[in-house]
């Protein structure tokens, strides 16, 4: 990753955000935590939320509130019309073909799992391999040892290099006639290494092999079109792409998701039931069964609305310019040692501190203000890899500044003295 170049410490560089702007729109910015201004670097584990988003959900509460899809009243009919208007705008969001391509889940995880159970149970069986990688979190590596337990299956893992970058050729070694699922993060949560997604996409795809994406921690970073990455699944948050907890989106192919069968029974996912046969909905209601995350949905339309009104061209750059600036910064301080070093980043640095445990660092930097995860990150196998029981990490976002990553390298030098 090149080094920023530029030693001031303005927080508006030229062709970047307005970010002063942008950080008007998310109140909790504003506040203070033990007395300190709140400097928000957790980016990863959730985003803050734009008042738009948090009008949306006061709105629907106040004005709109009703079930949605079974009413013929006003408000039901309101209601149904706003979540399935956050449909459409979740299609153009990720540039899905079809509308019925987009399934409302509660999040990455169950997207995740849902795939397992649903084309996973049906397609797979004894013998067959499953890929992930070495930079997986938990959530896309449990639901499948699950599976592998479930069918007979065998779990193959892709390794990774000390850059913590995903080795191609070791994937192209491991593709062979018994693989038939690939399942992959888009960016990883601990390192911030972003995967060669089209390529991995057209090797699986040259051998007849479906691949899910988990897009946790693209989504807020990254355009994303999933026609473009050519891939079969795709698995995204709300939450952390600046909407609500609860709620998130599972884009299939229509073509799989039409093969495969419901991955919960209740209402909504029937068009037909008697004591002798059901008959399911068509998609994509086959796949969400029972009353759905109402103000979730339409949240996140409306945090879909507010991404689409920023130009990603300078998000982009503003990320690039936050990951550069706070890498030279960081690497700067005696005793850390940053934890994933490729090439291709987004905006997450974690780091380890000589003799300092990670939860220790993230106590002290509490104290000043800073929020940072400190952990595993749901990422065992990473931490394994490199090593270390835990790392700091922090996460950026758009409306994250210069100004805020020195307050977080002056925290650091106090961890510094109080163990040093």
């Amino acid at each position: 990753m090149k080094a920023a170049q530029d030693t001031q410490k303005p927080d508006l560089c030229p062709g970047l955000l307005d970010v002063e702007s942008i950080r008007k729109d998310f109140p909790l910015l504003a506040r203070k935590v033990h007395g300190k201004p709140l400097v928000y670097f957790d980016n990863g584990a959730t985003s803050q939320k734009p008042q738009a988003v948090i009008d949306a959900l006061k709105r629907y509460y106040t004005e709109e509130n009703s079930n949605i899809h079974r009413g013929v009243h006003y408000l039901s009919e309101l209601a149904t019309s706003l979540y399935e208007e956050a449909r459409k705008k979740l299609r153009r969001f990720v540039n899905a073909r079809r509308l019925e391509e987009i399934v409302f889940v509660r999040g990455t995880t169950e997207a995740i799992n849902l795939v397992a159970q649903s084309y996973g149970r049906k397609f797979l069986g004894a013998g067959d391999e499953i890929i992930v990688s070495a930079m997986e979190h938990h959530s896309n590596i449990v639901p499948w040892q699950m599976l592998c337990e479930q069918v007979g299956a065998r779990l193959r893992v892709i390794p990774i290099n000390h850059d913590g970058e995903l080795l191609l050729d070791e994937f192209r070694r491991l593709l062979n006639q018994r693989t038939k699922f690939v399942s992959l993060t888009h960016v990883s949560n601990a390192l911030g290494t972003v995967v060669p997604v089209k390529e991995v996409v057209k090797l699986a795809h040259a051998g007849g092999v479906p691949v899910l994406l988990d897009g946790a921690q693209a989504v807020p970073h990254l355009p994303v079109d999933v026609q473009e990455i050519d891939c079969d699944f795709y698995a995204f948050s709300g939450h952390k792409m600046f909407g609500p907890t609860g709620v998130g989106v599972l884009y299939g192919r229509a073509e799989l998701l039409d093969k495969m069968p419901p991955y919960q029974g209740g209402g909504d996912m029937i068009s037909l039931v008697t004591f002798e046969k059901t008959h399911y909905n068509v998609l994509p209601y086959k796949f969400e069964a029972g009353t759905p995350h109402i103000a979730g949905g339409i949240g996140l339309g409306a945090a879909v609305d507010y991404l689409a009104g920023l130009d990603w061209d300078q998000v982009a750059a503003h990320e690039r310019d936050l990951l550069e600036y706070a890498t030279q910064a960081i690497t700067k301080i005696d005793g850390l040692r940053i934890i994933g070093t490729a090439q291709e980043k987004a905006g997450v640095i974690s780091f380890v501190l000589d003799h300092v445990h990670a939860h220790d660092v993230g106590t002290i930097l509490d104290q000043e203000g800073v929020a940072v995860r400190a952990g595993h990150h749901c990422a065992m196998p990473v931490m394994q890899r490199f090593g270390v029981p835990a790392t700091t990490r922090a996460s950026f976002a758009f409306y994250n500044t210069r100004a805020e990553i020195d307050v977080l390298v002056g925290a650091l030098h106090r961890v510094l003295k109080v163990f040093g």
